[in-house]
């Protein structure tokens, strides 16, 4: 049981290992400090993604909300706010355009949430759907052209933008303090609160969670625009490093989320899960990918072994859930 509580972790201990044998760049500063963007990026939106699963739903529309926000944030600095009726363009400061592009992405998360509590379309259907409207939207934003080189213009007071992705704050990267407190937050408010507590009443059965008094509506609708949120953050952070913003950015990686938050030990069935387990897993998928990378293995076999990797994921999932029921089964019966 110990080995199956701490599988994500003794796998990534054995990747590491592999691939810096492999790989003789692999344990380099420069390939850490890549490594590390990437962990990031999965981690944030694992992180949202573990609050929608534990829940009881799924969220495919992070990776297209990736690209719309920055799409968003790149348009209002690249060439403003508009308003013809006017004639004149207005243009935010960075905390503003990081504000607005924040709300979007929480916005996108209430339409997904009001689509399955108000609307009760299936979450992978809802989120299917908000999918294609997000990615789409983006590609309207510029009619599928990358908004160059957002470092604005002192005299438009809209310069800054590149230090979100980039910057340091006591010689760690900002986008890891970033994920640093958006993870804290998460569990406190996962194990602390009555919030938390809630989203996994809910998860584990809702009709249960609805007959007790929890408001389970206002519960999903939370989770919901918290995935959001952390998208937008992702969007933000991916645009600043490449001090561009491309309407394709974030195409996939819903599905690295998923892979992420599941590795992590949440269960697909709801109820359970962990922001520390999903960040770690968020790890073994970063190490993973840049390691096979690295090694010159070939972009489809790397399809191939990131959706094993995951199904086995599940399966050892099951497979603890089976042992730990059995365990519950034994110790009422001798007692």
């Amino acid at each position: 049981m110990i080995l199956l509580k701490f599988r994500t972790f003794i796998a990534l201990i054995l990747l590491i290992v592999f691939f810096s044998f492999s790989a003789p760049n692999f344990l380099t500063s420069h390939s850490l400090i890549l490594i590390a963007s990437h962990v990031v990026l999965y981690a944030i939106l694992g992180i949202g993604m573990t609050y929608v699963i534990v829940a009881g739903g799924i969220d495919l529309s992070v990776g297209s909300i990736v690209g719309l926000s920055g799409m968003i944030a790149g348009g209002l600095i690249y060439e403003g706010l508009a308003l013809p009726m006017f004639g004149v363009k207005i243009f935010f400061n960075v905390f503003v355009v990081i504000l607005i592009t924040l709300m979007m992405g929480a916005l996108v998360g209430a339409v997904n949430g009001l689509l399955v509590t108000r609307f009760h379309v299936a979450p992978f259907i809802a989120t299917l759907g908000t999918l294609y409207v997000a990615r789409g939207a983006a590609m309207l934003r510029s009619n599928g052209e990358t908004f160059p080189n957002l470092v604005g213009d002192p005299g438009l007071g809209n310069t800054g933008f590149p230090v979100l992705g980039a910057g340091n704050l006591l010689g760690v990267p900002l986008p890891v303090w970033i994920m640093a407190i958006i993870g804290l937050i998460a569990a406190y408010i996962f194990k602390k609160t009555p919030l938390g507590w809630h989203i996994f009443a809910v998860g584990g059965n809702e009709k249960a969670a609805e007959l007790s008094g929890i408001r389970v509506k206002r519960v999903k609708m939370f989770v919901y625009m918290f995935s959001g949120f952390c998208a937008a953050m992702v969007g933000l952070i991916v645009s600043s490093q490449l001090v561009a913003a491309h309407p394709a950015t974030g195409e996939t990686w819903e599905l690295n989320a998923i892979a992420a938050a599941v590795l992590g030990g949440t269960s697909l069935a709801g109820g359970r899960g962990t922001i520390g387990g999903t960040i770690v897993g968020a790890f073994v998928i970063g190490v993973l990918s840049d390691g096979m990378v690295m090694i010159g293995v070939s972009e489809f076999w790397q399809m191939v072994i990131k959706g094993t990797v995951i199904v086995l994921a599940v399966i050892v999932d099951q497979i603890q859930r089976n042992l730990q029921n059995k365990l519950v089964l034994q110790s009422r019966s001798a007692a």
